[in-house]
């Protein structure tokens, strides 16, 4: 790759990580070119993008970028992928689970998701289990709801019984 060529490759990655500000840096190393276009065909059919680059050409990027990605450089080791996603965060987590039942790798180095950092393979579990923005307002809109209905159930419950005790009381009474 020429100067030109790089600094070229640098403005665009560049666009995309400022495009998509939440992405993955995982480690490919080792596959074969049939294992890496297999993962990019899982990956294109989850709506993810996938960027092999070298560790110097994604630092530059990144620096260029607002966001202070420093935390992540010592990730940027050996062979180097970014995983860039537009809506489901938890797909390219999920996509690395799936395709390590065939083997070891693809294993996470690093993530940047929701403005939080997540370094080393460890955070897999983590990143597949968190809850995004939907599903955090559904929990909270359910949890407010639960009170609501046990009042109202007490409620119906509660005036039933009372009609029934009115009814019996009536029925004494003649």
């Amino acid at each position: 790759m020429t100067k030109q060529e790089k600094f070229k490759f640098v403005e665009e990655l560049t666009e995309k990580i400022k495009q998509n500000p939440s992405f993955y840096v995982i480690d490919m190393g080792g596959f074969s070119v049939s294992k890496t276009n297999e993962f990019r065909a899982k990956a294109f059919a989850a709506n993810l993008q996938v960027q092999v680059a070298k560790n110097t050409l994604i630092k530059k990027a990144l620096d260029a970028s607002e966001v202070d990605y420093s935390e992540i450089y010592p990730a940027l080791k050996e062979t180097s992928a970014l995983v860039f996603f537009t809506e489901n965060f938890k797909a390219p987590a999920q996509l690395i689970k799936d395709f390590r039942k065939e083997g070891e790798k693809p294993a996470l180095k690093a993530a940047y998701v929701e403005e939080t950092f997540f370094v080393g393979d460890a955070h897999l579990a983590t990143l597949i289990s968190l809850k995004n923005k939907n599903e955090l307002i559904g929990d909270i809109v359910g949890m407010l709801q639960a009170p609501a209905k046990n009042v109202i159930g007490a409620l119906k419950g509660q005036g039933s019984k009372i009609a029934g005790i009115l009814k019996t009381l009536e029925e004494k009474g003649n």
